[in-house]
């Protein structure tokens, strides 16, 4: 009987694309690359797009309006002169000026464009010098990307969502700041739901948080024409990034006008948001100088966030934006639930204020620039009795002003690219169940040992203001009611100090040899 031969499983597109790009990279860092091949398949996304309309114009008998700017424009078409088309570009790919022909390309649809302002790839091509036969093979393959084959899949946001993934982790620890893990993002979403109104991410890197919101719009069947976007985003090439990831997506977003510190240049100083989603850097040190930002308005009604630490610096801008119903989720390192001095005032003002809604603690090694265990924050300037209509959905929202969510996740999970954790869509899915039965009437919400609790205002007074999870969620077969970070700290010191008494312990030993005429190594 003759074998049966197994069906060959077919890569995915982006994964095959990804797999040719990187054999090509050569001696070129990721943090570069990345711009060259994100670079590319815009050109491609926008040529496919150019070129589909501009038939369908002549299809209409509109041939004497095929090279006018607005009629591109009006429908959320890119105008692309000819030195800017896909075929142009294809047909030139093995010349030697290669590189200069895809710079000029990308620096006229800018320049044709307003809404491409400062977004596109600047002379990347020409200065890094790149081998011209392994972009003319680089420029083949993404050509086999019909970008307009199956709209309902979304292909090229598919590819550059996978390819920003990817670069992140090539980039590794201390780098690839541009991106905020999937998983991390639809859990944001799915909590504070950001359906309609005004969205605003204070340090929004290639726009993950906004990708993920219209994909929430549309998964229940809302219109994305009522949100408006607002981010900042500090680094220039990841400024670009954010507004080619936006773009290729056709999502109209205000980043402001320039790449600038959302401190030191706030972008959007008058910004009332109904939602906030933010994964601001983590720790910052000297973030404001001495004398600097000391009257800011974004503080009043609290202490000056200290200057050698910007989490709370995070926290009092977003605060600052809310809207009088505004809701935000965003990330912080574990350092930010407790400790002393300036935070803990600020921290006391949050929770007597009413502000802060849920704490959860999510698993280690979910970023690709650490692997600590952090934090997902969810603040609500609203939350008394209430209703709130989501998709044709009407929910009747309890009165939780004088309590606090906390939920300790970090023990769910599943492995990604073998050293990561992700959570799966039905991790994503129950962990949101938990948080919306808490905050509506007759939903069966319960406080379960080791996953969630719901503290009052007086409790967590009593822990004098901490807002680790730790000291509140009830543990019934490990002994987890520590602060872990706080051990980890201590457990640091204790090991120094250890090695500094080995040491000294060697040096001493030394000196007791060569007092007795020994010239010995250790």
């Amino acid at each position: 009987m003759a074998k049966k031969n197994k069906a060959v499983k077919e890569k995915a597109i982006e994964v095959t694309l990804w797999e040719a790009a990187n054999k090509l990279r050569g001696s070129v860092e990721p943090a570069e690359y990345k711009h060259v091949v994100l670079g590319l398949i815009f050109l491609k996304f926008a040529s496919d797009k150019f070129e589909e309309h501009r038939q369908k114009l002549i299809d209409e008998g509109k041939e004497k309006y095929i090279e006018m700017v607005d009629f591109y424009s009006m429908n959320n078409v890119f105008f692309l002169e000819e030195i800017s088309r896909w075929d142009y570009i294809k047909k030139r790919a093995k010349q030697n000026d290669i590189a200069l022909i895809i710079d000029t390309a990308l620096h006229t649809i800018e320049k044709d464009n307003k809404a491409l302002k400062g977004a596109l790839p600047d002379n990347y091509f020409s200065r890094l010098g790149l081998d011209s036969s392994k972009l003319a093979s680089l420029i083949d393959e993404i050509g086999n990307i019909n970008t307009l084959k199956d709209k309902q899949q979304d292909v090229v946001g598919r590819v550059y969502e996978y390819f920003l993934s990817k670069f992140a982790l090539a980039e590794g620890k201390g780098k690839g700041e541009f991106y905020t893990p999937k998983t991390i993002v639809q859990l944001i979403t799915e909590m504070i739901e950001p359906y309609k109104g005004i969205i605003y991410d204070p340090a929004c890197g290639s726009g993950g948080m906004f990708v993920q919101s219209v994909k929430f719009i549309e998964s229940h069947h809302g219109n994305k024409m009522e949100i408006s976007i607002y981010g900042q985003e500090y680094t220039n090439t990841t400024y670009k990034l954010a507004k080619m990831n936006l773009a290729i997506r056709g999502i109209s977003a205000n980043l402001g006008e320039k790449a600038a510190n959302t401190f030191s240049d706030d972008q959007h100083k008058d910004l009332k948001a109904d939602f906030i989603m933010a994964n601001p850097p983590f720790n910052q040190k000297d973030w404001r100088g001495e004398n600097e930002l000391t009257s800011d308005p974004r503080w009043r009604g609290y202490d000056v966030p200290p200057k050698s630490n910007a989490n709370y610096g995070w926290i009092l801008n977003m605060v600052s934006k809310l809207s009088e119903n505004g809701v935000a989720g965003f990330i912080l390192a574990n350092g930010a639930l407790s400790g002393g001095g300036e935070e803990y005032k600020i921290r006391k003002t949050l929770i007597e204020n009413n502000l802060v809604e849920a704490i959860l603690v999510l698993p280690q090694d979910m970023f690709y620039t650490t692997n600590i265990s952090v934090t997902l924050w969810i603040l609500n300037k609203n939350k008394k009795e209430q209703t709130k209509i989501v998709g044709s959905e009407s929910r009747q929202y309890r009165d939780r002003e004088s309590e606090i969510l906390f939920m300790d996740l970090r023990q769910i999970g599943e492995p990604f690219e073998k050293k990561y954790t992700q959570f799966s869509a039905q991790h994503i899915t129950d962990i949101t169940a938990t948080y919306h039965a808490w905050q509506q009437h007759n939903k069966g919400y319960a406080d379960i040992p080791e996953y969630c609790y719901s503290a009052g205002i007086g409790e967590i007074a009593s822990k004098d203001f901490s807002l680790v999870p730790s000291k509140y969620i009830e543990f019934v077969n490990r002994d987890e009611n520590v602060d872990f970070d706080e051990k980890m700290r201590s457990l640091q010191t204790e090991f120094t100090e250890l090695l500094k008494a080995e040491q000294q312990s060697r040096n001493d030993l030394l000196m007791v040899f060569k007092e007795l005429g020994y010239e010995i190594k250790l």
